[in-house]
């Protein structure tokens, strides 16, 4: 199958998906005082986009390829694919876990900890966007159309995590430099995991296996979703706000595919 004229495509949208964590990096350089409500909202967004475009999309047009019998199991292989990385993430360090950021000025005098904060942050951002950039770059390579939704939904809530990454490490250093330099690094490991996947994936690519790669990257976007995008957003007591969230990314994704 030939899908070079993709790679390009899908590599650029996986970049741009990975560094907008260096966006919030610089959100967090202009507000002081970063407020949850945004980020629940944002992470709510962000997970109706994902779940939306995964059960309407992807698996269905893998289903259509590989059957469905084929197309659920390779799905639910995604779901225990990334069920295995997140266990290598201490909860503590979950990179969802957004505590501390709206009192962080309150705590900054001990700069050890904040820095450890920070830092470990982005080590398990780095850890889940790895798998994440698989999705995006075989969703692009498969259909440039949906790498481009993808990577939107992805980069939503990849601003949060840089704001998770980059306010500890601000209030430890002093230096917005740093912050934004781990906030760059965390967000880098998304091409790398496009990269990665190409690379193992290139020499084997046929219809089959990339509709297969859809399945797989519908499963962990699902499990992202529901496992840490919603959790997190609901554990501030904006529930109304995160369904608003959740309803407004389907209907722009579903108005997305109408339209391109």
């Amino acid at each position: 199958m030939d899908t070079s004229g993709n790679v390009a495509v899908a590599l650029a949208l996986t970049l741009l998906a990975g560094l907008s964590t260096g966006i919030g990096s610089t959100i967090a350089y202009f507000i002081r005082r970063p407020k949850i409500v945004y980020l629940a909202f944002s992470l709510g967004l962000s997970a109706g986009a994902m779940v939306y475009v995964s059960l309407v999309e992807l698996l269905p047009k893998a289903s259509d390829i590989v059957g469905h019998a084929t197309g659920v199991l390779v799905f639910f292989m995604g779901i225990l694919f990334i069920g295995i990385v997140d266990l290598l993430v201490p909860e503590v360090e979950n990179p969802h876990h957004y505590e501390g950021i709206e009192d962080a000025t309150a705590s900054h005098h001990d700069e050890r900890r904040l820095m450890r904060a920070g830092v470990m942050t982005a080590v398990a951002i780095g850890i889940h966007n790895l798998p994440e950039g698989l999705a995006t770059f075989a969703s692009a390579l498969s259909d440039v159309r949906l790498g481009i939704l993808i990577a939107v939904a992805i980069a939503i809530h990849n601003i949060p995590e840089g704001i998770a990454v980059s306010v500890p490490i601000f209030y430890a250093t002093s230096s917005r430099n740093k912050a934004f330099f781990y906030s760059f690094l965390s967000g880098i490991s998304e091409p790398i995991g496009a990269l990665l996947g190409f690379l193992v994936l290139s020499p084997f690519l046929t219809p089959a296996i990339l509709a297969g790669t859809l399945a797989f990257a519908a499963g962990i976007m699902i499990y992202i979703s529901l496992d840490e995008l919603l959790p997190t957003a609901h554990r501030y007591g904006h529930g109304h706000l995160v369904i608003s969230g959740v309803v407004l990314g389907m209907l722009m994704m579903a108005v997305s595919l109408l339209l391109l």
